[in-house]
């Protein structure tokens, strides 16, 4: 049944939305695939697989896309339960100067979140890619650390309460720059502040949005290689240093670009780098999954779709096979809008053809690769997870005790082994926080544990 406080809050959001054509109706798809009678939607959905599971999975929004075509509005509530801008909060696409910001496509994909009760991830604060024109020459040493603090209060502040997860930092590994750690020194960001603008960002989104789970997303960390092994160490040392350093962090974000054809697996580096993250206790976010298929030589769709749909099975299976990773995005919806398709940058071995790396194809039917998602959710365990709840006193008055607020997202009782971890996480972050049941800070423990979305 639906609370009042929800009913409030998806009334809101419908206000908000209505002024866009077609946002909030429309046709989306078919209730069962054409092709396989299958249900796709309702209890078909992918969201509902995963929610089975106490999973999140969701999608990159391209926002020309989002403001323009009401089915693919409908696609995403039909199927989705979190989404995650694909451009929008980028600085080249939010700073149109260095005095102003546009966040009116943010705004609408927040609002549309909002009244279909969705999560939202926010991508990303520093990055050192995406940069706008004026920023050369504008951005010196000497106001570096003001523009990146400013910015991260800026858009965080404004969305406060409101975002899941922050991918705070994004790719600051690159071992080809030589450092012995493995940092990007060619980064803008480390040209001028060093490598602590990575802590300054973290603890400024912490300062900024309690809430949020702080991610530190990175790529060509999956699969069995020395390259992407050699980057996965580093990876994993950056969060080891932040973790002792104090640094407030809360997730690893691995974004998942995946190829059809490898001569490397993976199974052994993704189990490494998520037991990794795990002994931090950190959660786990596939955050950019796709699967480029210019390296598969058929021409016959059927055939390259299956090529695909094998890879998203046999990732998913080995990166779910624990339950550390709590949400799955691909990096768009549809073959029709993938950022694969830009050019032929992607597509060098056949630049005459489009990819279909996503779950969608390009007229919105599942495409293999959605059943192959539904299955790798159906046949992991479920995850554990905390309910966030201001009401936490009342519910101590009817059980006796503050375990009644550590309930899992679906109705299940959390072991209480997890509840120990989680106090012990707390208190290694802020050793002088105590037993934080005992003095009063629940609510923020559990919003941190989760972010934003349930209070």
């Amino acid at each position: 049944m639906m609370t009042r406080r929800e009913w409030m809050r998806q009334a809101a959001g419908l206000t908000a939305v209505a002024a866009m054509p077609g946002l909030t109706s429309g046709r989306g798809l078919a209730h069962t695939s054409a092709k396989s009678g299958q249900a796709i939607t309702g209890a078909g959905s992918l969201k509902a697989h995963a929610a089975a599971r106490g999973l999140l999975t969701g999608c990159a929004v391209n926002a020309k896309v989002f403001r323009e075509d009401e089915g693919f509005r409908k696609l995403l509530a039909e199927q989705y339960n979190i989404v995650v801008p694909e451009n929008c909060l980028k600085w080249n696409m939010l700073r149109p100067t260095a005095e102003t910001y546009s966040f009116a496509d943010a705004d609408s994909l927040v609002a549309f979140a909002e009244a279909h009760a969705m999560k939202v991830r926010g991508h990303n604060f520093v990055w050192h890619e995406a940069i706008p024109g004026w920023f050369a020459g504008t951005v010196i040493k000497d106001n570096a650390e003001k523009f990146l603090v400013d910015h991260i209060r800026t858009v965080g502040g404004r969305y406060k309460g409101k975002i899941h997860s922050w991918d705070v930092v994004n790719e600051a590994i690159w071992i080809p720059d030589g450092r012995p750690d493995g940092l990007r020194s060619s980064s803008p960001w480390f040209q001028m502040l060093g490598p602590g603008y990575i802590d300054l960002a973290f603890r400024t989104a912490r300062a900024t949005d309690p809430t949020a789970l702080l991610t530190y997303n990175d790529y060509g960390i999956e699969y069995d290689n020395e390259e992407q092994g050699k980057k996965r160490a580093a990876v994993l040392a950056l969060l080891r240093r932040m973790k002792a350093d104090k640094v407030p962090l809360d997730a690893l974000g691995i974004q998942s670009h995946l190829h059809a054809i490898s001569k490397d697996g993976f199974g052994r580096g993704i189990r490494e780098l998520i037991d990794g993250a795990k002994a931090l206790g950190l959660q786990v976010f596939i955050t950019e999954l796709d699967v480029n298929d210019d390296t598969v030589a058929a021409t016959d769709v059927a055939e390259r779709d299956k090529v695909v749909a094998d890879v998203y099975r046999s990732y998913l299976t080995a990166a779910l096979e624990g339950p550390e990773v709590k949400a799955v995005l691909t990096w768009g919806v549809s073959d029709k809008n993938t950022w694969l398709n830009n050019g032929t940058k992607f597509r060098k071995q056949h630049p005459e053809r489009l990819q279909r790396p996503l779950p969608f194809d390009p007229d919105y039917a599942p495409a293999p690769a959605f059943f192959a998602m539904r299955e790798s959710f159906d046949k992991t365990k479920k995850r554990w997870e905390y309910v966030r709840s201001k009401r936490a006193d009342q519910l101590k008055g009817l059980t006796g005790s503050y375990r009644a607020a550590r309930l899992l997202d679906h109705g299940f009782e959390e072991p209480e082994e997890a509840a120990r971890e989680q106090r012990r996480d707390r208190q290694r972050e802020d050793p002088g926080e105590g037993d934080i049941t005992q003095r009063g800070h629940l609510q923020t423990a559990l919003i941190r544990s989760h972010g934003a979305g349930y209070a």
